[in-house]
């Protein structure tokens, strides 16, 4: 009834898959690209198997990395579970500890959590993981790369043997590998698409830029020129660059754009995700905190204001837009510094970015940020032979105080000295010597 009132007709190919399976009870790696469909995959199996129960202890656990994918997969889960009597919660740092103690205590079905205020909890003896029967890990790749290894290997010891596992992401590295191999026994593996391929209903372009004003001088002129711009999610990697973006982009375009990264409050988050979601914002500039699993809908543009370090990230970027069978565009600001990125990028894709030629009313600037100047291996050229003319060379003159000239020993230098430099004592009676 709940996928009626979603009006849900037609699974995805990793739904298609994965449903069979995850009911069998087996375990299970799923690899699909952004925007297919993974958090359904997993949820529509699970929930359809848990019976109705009193105990207070959550027999469904779900992992993610993020705050805003903690939320995201528990709003999915009340959709699905409007007409049932399932109990889900959500829990994650950021907030009163207090308040989510008294959650768990109240009890709960499913529990969604980030690694690091689970093993808080459950520290605590307040959550008891006794009776977990099903784990899902979600963008597992992505919750290695944010250093959490330690907090799933100790909620891996703290779990019962006796589980099903499975673990959901839109890429699979070598990191990865390993972890599961060492981690889940016999999984079933189902991968829709080859790791790296692109959406192909998102149209991708880029423009060599080659600094920070230029570039934002180019966002502005394609949010002026370009009335289809209408709701742009601008990614950057660093958290000071994207405040930064900000204070330009907010005089350029006041009150139609916002930013988010992780040193924002969860308040001001969730105020501006709200914002862009809702249309009150134009612009979002975000870190990659959101680009992993936030459904983010309507997305028209996605902009990398700046090339990601890892070419899977870009495709996780990307895949923001174009959406829901919907096309969409990600447009590529490529700096001289970042071309290898973009090779990287490219060669992960199987395929290049199409470069377009800058604008002619762009206004270029020639003013380059410490970070952005390119460096060469040698900055003075160290084989070339230094020029002799004039040259003094290592002679020059001594001064007074090192003027010293070697006399030889002190029996050379007094006669009033042994050849062992000890001082000859006189006879006061017979003047001869006492040695």
């Amino acid at each position: 009834m709940a996928l009626a009132d979603l009006e849900y007709v037609y699974p995805t190919p990793i739904q298609q898959q994965a449903f069979p399976v995850i009911m069998a009870g087996r375990n299970v790696v799923g690899i699909a690209q952004t925007g297919t469909g993974k958090t359904f995959a997993y949820l529509l199996p699970l929930l359809r198997q848990l019976e109705y129960s009193e105990k207070k202890d959550p027999r469904i656990l779900i992992v993610a990395p993020t705050r805003e994918l903690v939320m995201q997969i528990l709003n999915e889960i009340k959709k699905l579970t409007v007409h049932s009597a399932i109990r889900s919660e959500g829990i994650y740092g950021g907030t009163n500890i207090n308040t989510q103690k008294q959650m768990v205590y109240d009890g709960m079905d499913v529990l969604v959590a980030t690694p690091g205020r689970l093993i808080d909890l459950a520290l605590t003896g307040v959550l008891r993981l006794k009776n977990i029967q099903k784990l899902v890990i979600d963008e597992v790749d992505k919750m290695l790369g944010l250093g959490f290894r330690v907090e799933l290997t100790n909620l891996l010891e703290l779990l019962p043997e006796k589980r099903q596992t499975l673990m959901f992401s839109a890429t699979l590295t070598e990191d990865v590998e390993a972890f599961i191999a060492k981690n889940i026994p016999i999984p079933h593996k189902i991968e829709i698409a080859a790791h790296g391929t692109p959406i192909d209903k998102i149209a991708q372009t880029a423009y060599f830029v080659p600094n920070f004003i230029t570039k934002v001088n180019l966002l502005e002129l394609l949010l002026k020129e370009k009335d289809d711009l209408s709701k742009v999610l601008v990614f950057v990697s660093l958290k000071k660059l994207a405040d930064r973006l900000f204070e330009q982009m907010d005089k350029l375009f006041p009150e139609k754009v916002g930013v988010i990264h992780s040193n924002k409050s969860h308040n001001n988050r969730l105020i501006a995700l709200k914002h862009f979601v809702d249309g009150d914002f134009r612009v979002l500039i975000a870190t990659d905190i959101i680009a992993r699993g936030m459904d983010i809908t309507d997305v028209t543009h996605v902009v990398n204001f700046d090339m990601p370090e890892e070419a899977g990230d870009y495709l996780h970027r990307i895949g923001r837009t174009g959406r829901a069978d919907k096309e969409g565009s990600a447009i590529a600001f490529i700096s001289p510094l970042e071309e290898d990125r973009q090779s990287a990028i490219e060669d992960l894709m199987q395929k290049p970015i199409p470069l377009l030629d800058l604008p002619a009313n762009l206004v270029w600037s020639t003013i380059y940020g410490e970070d952005e100047k390119p460096t060469r291996l040698f900055d003075k050229n160290y084989l070339k032979t230094p020029d002799l003319k004039n040259s003094q060379g290592a002679f020059h003159e001594k001064k007074d105080k090192n003027k010293k000239i070697n006399l030889g020993s002190a029996y050379k230098r007094n006669p009033k000295f042994t050849k062992g430099g000890k001082r000859i004592k006189k006879n006061n009676k017979s003047g001869k010597s006492r040695y």
